[in-house]
């Protein structure tokens, strides 16, 4: 590929070595020179201007709020410690960190869309999803007791159990699939509907279910095709709250649809000339249907298919 997915691209090391250190971990966290970039009620700290870029905040800001939650590790650039915090538990935060006129808390998706640095998104995913399992998984599954972080985020430990709890990333199977000069759309109940947007079928990755299985599996489910070769494109890391979308083509083997009324509310196939009329038209403007946005890999995979270059 020619680009990076929004959300991916990451320039961060991860650090797996230096989160085992818990000194080292300790000395970065009150290190002067290390950036914090805070959330609030999953909303991220950004800075308008010139361009939208992620605001980050220094050791000092982040103590004076007095915050009872552990910071987590991102990565490492430069020599700089980034981590990630949850400042949910304040009140008002413009108030608390007397912010000024052009840095704000933002939902998360829309700051995907509007970051000039491709690679502060990928920054964003990793924050976003970390800090939102963290939020939900605060409690041992096997007994119940309320787990403590380790290893600088990567890890819930049950003090009770010792069971260890990682964060999870769920496989999601996205796909377009190609029947000679037409592909396979579809509309899914819900706000698809509303502003008429048709896209790629997706669905979760079953447990003992390899990709192309999955694939064909969801296409059979949710629209009746028989689909035979099955071809991977890219993948996004999509943090709402922790999935990956793996992205594929794939070749139909039958041609009538037969739609799951309960997940699906329109299945149908687009001729390429439509869905490149679709492509080129702004996305506001769109007269008979619409297509997702750059934001999301579905446009990509669509966007491949309609100009040939994936066969």
């Amino acid at each position: 590929m020619s680009f990076t997915h929004v959300f991916a691209g990451n320039p961060l090391d991860r650090a797996d070595a230096k989160r085992r250190d818990p000194d080292w971990l300790a000395a970065a966290a009150c290190d002067p020179s290390s950036r914090y970039l805070p959330f609030w009620q999953l909303n991220v700290l950004l800075e308008s201007g010139d361009s939208l870029r992620l605001r980050w905040l220094s050791y000092t800001d982040v103590e004076r709020l007095d915050i009872s939650l552990p910071p987590v590790l991102l990565g490492i650039r430069d020599g700089v410690a980034h981590f990630a915090i949850d400042i949910s538990e304040i009140g008002d935060p413009s108030v608390e960190l007397n912010l000024p006129e052009a840095v704000s808390f933002e939902e998360s998706r829309g700051a995907g869309m509007g970051l000039a640095d491709g690679a502060e998104t990928g920054i964003l995913a990793q924050a976003r999803a970390q800090i939102g399992w963290h939020k939900s998984h605060r409690f041992c599954s096997t007994c119940g007791t309320q787990t403590v972080q380790d290893k600088g985020g990567h890890l819930r430990t049950c003090p009770q159990c010792n069971a260890q709890h990682f964060p999870r990333t769920d496989p999601v199977a996205i796909m377009v699939i190609e029947d000679g000069d037409r592909c396979l759309l579809g509309q899914s109940h819900g706000p698809l509907v509303k502003i008429g947007m048709f896209s790629a079928l997706a669905g979760f990755i079953d447990q003992g279910e390899s990709i192309e299985e999955a694939v064909r599996r969801e296409i059979r489910e949710e629209a009746g095709v028989r689909v035979g070769e099955v071809r991977y494109h890219s993948s996004q890391p999509w943090p709402f709250p922790s999935s990956l979308m793996i992205g594929c083509h794939g070749k139909a083997l039958s041609s009538e649809i037969t739609i799951d009324a309960q997940e699906m509310h329109a299945v149908r196939w687009f001729a390429r000339n439509e869905v490149r009329a679709a492509l080129g038209r702004a996305q506001e403007t769109q007269e008979t249907f619409r297509l997702p946005g750059p934001i999301a890999i579905a446009h990509h995979l669509i966007k491949s298919w309609a100009e040939g270059e994936v066969w």
